[in-house]
């Protein structure tokens, strides 16, 4: 799940032609960082935050709302009780629009862990932020520019919306409850002490934005990666506590099939490692989530039936497949994860399909990411010229309340991906 560096920066957003330029003086970070703000957190977290400070101190323990220090720039906002893997201090981004109504929320790819290699960084698959969030992070070119939705130096359907980065450095998916110590299965390394505090930290930061912006319009929650299973996974409770009129979900690359597929020993696994069990038991009685965490999706479907909500991946994606099946499986290899991802997909779009208010968009296949990340740094290479769209005109769909969602499954392309 995580996003690899060798992202190239050209492509077009909102559906239209726009070339995107290779650095965005628009948004760029002052260094200015808040005071922790007040919160309160449901998981186990052992050391009371640190204070960070930077070049301007704003005072945000107030009732109300506070005074953006700045419009379209990157603040650095601390969160009281919200801590990262490592119990530092978790920090979110905030980037003021004066006047907005909307918020755009955006969830940090990163990868995800569940035992001592991972967790550690010995393992090949791991977890974004090990060492903690720096108060910089939205200064590095690649996080800045990470989707054509958090930026304001191009046109796109966000571009005057306020925005809120939920950085991610839990290995959870942004969706754990449960401070761990894992052992090494090599008995050579000390114990790690891991906090899967992804839950809390957005219950926190959720809490934050309530206070922060009351009466919004739009609330449009995404991510890619980790970043979309945990806007999905935590749709409900950005909905239901902030006060927006209309809701949107885009989980990008991070999809929750059903668990009756090959995603069930993951399932299992992180079941018992981030203590998700605690989290699903927050979800209104009657939509409880028992052994099959595929029916989160049509369960926010019920919820929210005004709202539209929806799911884009690469059927040849190579990357969320391999924390999907890699480790679960014996002697994996790339065609066969692939064969397991198109029979996962098959059973997600079977809960999809009879559900007016869901829909997906799944093309084939890209070189950029290893066909990982449909929204990151451009649409370029997003299209399904079959049906004559691209992903700027599916999230302009979704966006639109007058037009019904359609959901589009691009045909194999034997010549591609080789």
């Amino acid at each position: 799940m995580a996003l690899s560096a060798g992202c190239g920066d050209d492509g077009t957003t909102g559906g239209g032609t726009a070339v995107i330029p290779d650095t965005d003086t628009s948004t760029e970070p002052t260094g200015t960082t808040a005071e922790p703000t007040s919160g309160t957190t449901t998981g186990g977290t052992t050391d009371d935050p640190t204070t960070t400070s930077g070049d301007t101190t704003t005072d945000t323990t107030t009732a109300g709302p506070i005074e953006p220090p700045a419009y379209d720039q990157w603040i650095t906002i601390p969160l009281e009780g919200a801590v990262c893997g490592n119990n530092s201090q978790y920090k979110i981004f905030v980037n003021w629009h004066e006047g907005a109504k909307d918020l755009l929320v955006m969830l940090e790819p990163g990868g995800a862990c569940w035992d001592f290699d991972t967790c550690s960084g010995k393992a090949d698959l791991g977890a974004a932020h090990p060492d903690g969030v720096p108060d910089n992070l939205l200064n590095d070119p690649l996080t800045k520019n990470l989707s054509p939705l958090m930026r304001r130096d191009v046109e796109g359907l966000t571009k005057d919306w306020n925005m809120v980065f939920l950085p991610y450095c839990t290995g959870d998916v942004h969706t754990g409850n449960n401070v761990i110590v894992y052992q090494d299965p090599e008995g050579v390394e000390p114990d790690l002490e891991f906090h899967h505090n992804g839950h809390n930290n957005v219950s926190i930061a959720t809490d934050w934005m309530a206070t922060q912006f009351p009466g919004t319009d739009r609330l449009f929650v995404t991510g890619c990666s980790a970043g979309g299973a945990g806007a999905l996974i935590n749709y409900h409770f950005f909905r239901s506590r902030i006060d927006a009129q209309r809701g949107y979900l885009m989980d990008d690359s991070g999809p929750i099939f059903p668990s009756t597929g090959w995603s069930g020993p993951l399932h299992e696994k992180i079941r018992s490692s981030w203590n998700v069990d605690s989290v699903f038991s927050e979800l209104p009685p009657g939509y409880e989530i028992g052994s099959d965490f595929g029916v989160l999706n049509t369960h926010l479907a019920a919820l929210y039936p005004d709202d539209r909500l929806s799911t884009v991946f690469y059927q040849r994606d190579y990357n969320y497949s391999r924390y999907s099946y890699e480790r679960f499986y014996p002697n994996m290899t790339k065609e066969k994860i692939h064969e397991y991802w198109a029979e996962d997909t098959d059973l997600m779009t079977a809960l999809y399909d009879p559900h007016p208010n869901m829909a997906y968009y799944l093309p084939y296949w890209r070189e950029l990411n290893d066909s990982h990340c449909v929204s990151i740094i451009s649409y370029l290479d997003t299209e399904i010229e079959e049906q004559g769209v691209d992903l700027g005109d599916f999230i302009g769909t979704l966006l639109d309340d007058d037009k019904p969602l359609v959901s589009y499954r691009e045909s194999v392309q034997p010549d591609e991906d080789n």
